[in-house]
């Protein structure tokens, strides 16, 4: 699985955490920034990584910034990628199962270390299951590309 990760500022310290958390599981993946935490706009690292995602040069991206709201709206504007911005593990599971996202947004203000770490081993080795899900997703999916 090849991961797509990026931050903002506010999310840089939570996304240095999570880079440790992917050479743990020994997954790829590619920083598409910030570099530090100096003030930078969010939809930058959002609108890079979901466009790696949707294009299919990744499998999943996980962004974040200080609440993740704003990178879940940048994400979401991309074609092909289903951005959750997710606080607990229930929607971690949820998220995955019954929406097949594909990029993972949290918020670096709103969650610490250890429930993110949590959050992103959840959310990274639950399947999606299908079934009724499907048609959902499709719909979703025949939306947007009546709409590009």
């Amino acid at each position: 699985m090849k991961i797509a990760l990026g931050s903002d500022h506010a999310g840089y310290e939570l996304k240095q955490q999570i880079k440790k958390i992917l050479d743990e599981l020994k997954l790829d993946y590619k920083d598409f920034g910030t570099e530090d935490e100096n003030s930078c706009d969010y939809s930058d690292y959002a609108i890079n990584v979901s466009e790696a995602v949707g294009k299919k040069e990744y499998d999943r991206g996980i962004l974040v910034c200080g609440t993740g709201i704003g990178m879940s709206i940048a994400a979401n504007k991309v074609s092909g990628v289903r951005a959750a911005l997710v606080e607990n593990l229930y929607s971690a599971k949820m998220t995955r199962e019954h929406n097949d996202s594909n990029v993972l947004c949290l918020g670096g203000r709103v969650i610490g270390p250890v429930i993110a770490e949590e959050i992103v081993k959840l959310w990274l080795g639950t399947d999606f299951i299908g079934g009724k899900h499907n048609r959902r997703i499709g719909k979703i999916m025949d939306y947007e590309n009546l709409n590009r």
